[in-house]
């Protein structure tokens, strides 16, 4: 029913990760690891969880991550096998002890209400395992863009998706995966409702080696973040209320004024206003970087 899928790449906190998962109270589900050819082997670890824990390991020959960690994410998820739920749990994360059987507790409301994709509470840990946030909790049942408006904080590895949503529609590979998780949620909810287990709760852990904690990525995020909303925009507009539109438009063109020589950015931007009819939001945007220019010459 519930596959726990882990893209495998850094021992460092991945004892506490397959503790965590060793520790549920609910047992039915099965953990599928894909390890991405690491240097750091996991062999001599996973032997103490075996007849703990119900999982598979496959090592890959090539690492995929370096090149998309979206990729990584799906052969990871292909390893599954008849389970129909999906959750991508990171390899420094962990999960709160009910985690599993609170989903179970749900589970017919969950099929009665059609959700295809369920979230839970979430709090910030660092690299000692410490709290360093209060706790995020949602609306039980809660719109995607909605919540996406609200912007609370989000991470891939506080949900879990139907299975058949991930191979229809698929993650859409941005740099880094930036955003990527963000995307997934909107278009694998079909931009409906989500369901939050809020009395289970996972724990996202922050530190030097991770994306999220590191400034060492700005131009691959800023990259991400461009062609996140410009996706938003061009195929799916029609989700969104004006405001909303007004959002992601400024959005894109602060990506672009952020580092104008960019000038990929500036050509998708045109593209996008001419196609969409945006006219007057495309004349705001061109007198925007003109003043610019002339404050600039002075």
């Amino acid at each position: 029913m519930l596959a726990i899928v882990i893209p495998y790449y850094k021992i460092r906190f991945f004892q506490a990760t397959l503790e965590s998962l060793a520790q549920q109270s609910n047992k039915d589900f099965k953990v599928y690891i894909g390890d991405d050819a690491s240097k750091e082997d996991p062999s001599v670890l996973l032997e103490k969880y075996k007849g703990k824990i119900d999982f598979s390991y496959q090592r890959f020959d090539a690492n995929l991550g370096r090149q998309s960690l979206v990729r990584q994410w799906e052969r990871c998820v292909a390893l599954s096998e008849n389970e129909e739920w999906i959750m991508i749990l990171g390899d420094d994360d962990v999960v709160g002890e009910n985690a599993v059987e609170e989903f179970y507790n749900h589970f017919q409301e969950i099929q009665d209400e059609k959700i295809a994709v369920v979230r839970y509470a979430t709090y910030k840990i660092n690299e000692e395992g410490s709290l360093i946030s209060a706790v995020y909790q949602h609306p039980k049942i809660e719109n995607s863009i909605d919540s996406f408006f609200r912007k609370t904080r989000s991470s891939l590895s506080e949900y879990i998706f139907r299975k058949e949503k991930i191979q229809k529609i698929r993650f859409k590979d941005f740099p880094l995966a930036w955003f990527s998780d963000v995307l997934a949620v909107m278009e694998f909810s079909d931009f409906k409702n989500l369901f939050t287990l809020n009395n289970a709760a996972v724990y996202v852990r922050i530190s030097s080696e991770s994306i999220s904690g590191s400034s060492s990525f700005n131009a691959q995020k800023l990259e991400a973040s461009f062609r996140f909303y410009i996706y938003l925009l061009d195929k799916h507009s029609h989700y969104f209320n004006p405001a909303q539109i007004n959002y992601f438009l400024e959005k894109t063109h602060n990506c672009y004024l952020t580092n104008k020589k960019v000038i990929s950015f500036l050509l998708r931007i045109t593209k996008l206003h001419l196609k969409k009819g945006w006219i007057r939001s495309y004349f705001s945007f061109i007198t925007t970087i003109v003043k610019r220019v002339l404050r600039q010459s002075k």
